[in-house]
């Protein structure tokens, strides 16, 4: 089995494109196209759905992916551990990111990163969904919820201090909250998921089903509607925290601390090596956010 098409047919499962992914190996497409004809005569499967816009994989293509980016990362350590290689991290990493966290906080460090690995080039691809790893080609994911699969590794990058929070101009109008019992006669804006807020109380933990008008699936859009005097929410810091800076948002209720231990996660699958270019995603963001986040010291 040729390595050189082992690395094609990697980079063709994320571009979905085999000229796109020849180029990026130098190749020409009538080459790349030989190559990949040549690894499924190898395999004596066929790899690949062929269309005249793009390509897919096909069932035994999606089967194989794992196993062939397992190689890479094997053979890749392998010389690096005897001096004929190198951990130079390279090629293209594809990432998968929450929508709001990625745009306030993995973006303005891009250009700091490839700086600092000029061989390298990110795909960063931001949703609200969990993506399947594997089915989308990703290299690594960032998620800011617990991690409950046993098929992926998980490393922290940043803590997510969560807090309860109100726009001064709603406090004026229908006063502040003392206790979390008190959220039961205000108008709560809640985010699609959580219908619960637990409190660290005196008394243990104590868990309120708060009420409101206005339901929404995304933390920048919840935020912006606390400001505009819609009602209290719950909000992670690295969300609030410029609000928090300019005064347009109030912590409200910190005697009474969220009962959460949510972070900001580095997730890949455990099937696989973690890659030189993986090792340096998340050891440069890890020392970029820092042990105290930066946005909570701003």
């Amino acid at each position: 089995m040729n390595n050189e098409h082992l690395k094609l047919f990697v980079r063709v499962a994320s571009t979905h494109n085999i000229s796109s992914a020849g180029a990026e190996l130098g190749l020409s497409p009538p080459v790349a196209s030989m190559h990949i004809i040549k690894l499924e005569e190898s395999l004596g499967v066929k790899l690949i759905h062929r269309t005249t816009r793009r390509v897919s994989l096909t069932e035994e293509g999606r089967e194989f992916l794992p196993h062939a980016e397992e190689i890479l990362n094997a053979i890749n350590s392998a010389k690096a551990a005897v001096g004929a290689g190198s951990f130079t991290p390279q090629g293209t990493i594809r990432v998968a990111a929450p929508s709001s966290f990625g745009r306030m906080h993995i973006v303005p460090a891009l250009k700091a990163f490839i700086d600092q690995h000029p061989e390298l080039k990110v795909d960063l691809r931001q949703s609200d969904s969990i993506v399947d790893m594997v089915e989308g080609g990703f290299d690594i994911a960032i998620r800011n919820a617990e991690l409950n699969d046993s098929t992926l590794v998980a490393r922290k990058l940043a803590r997510d201090h969560r807090i309860i929070c109100a726009s001064p101009g709603y406090i004026a109008e229908h006063g502040e909250p003392k206790t979390p019992q008190d959220l039961l006669n205000h108008n709560c804006i809640k985010l699609i998921g959580i219908d619960y807020w637990s409190f660290k109380t005196p008394n243990g933990i104590e868990k309120v089903k708060v009420k409101g008008s206005i339901r929404i699936d995304n933390g920048e859009s919840i935020r912006d509607a606390c400001i505009n005097d819609a009602g209290i929410t719950i909000s992670s810091i690295w969300c609030a925290h410029n609000a928090l800076k300019e005064g347009t948002l109030v912590q409200i209720l910190k005697d009474y601390p969220m009962d959460s231990n949510a972070a900001i996660w580095a997730v890949y699958p455990s099937s696989r090596l973690l890659a030189p270019k993986v090792r340096a995603f998340i050891d440069f963001f890890i020392k970029y956010y820092g042990e105290i986040p930066y946005w909570e010291t701003a």
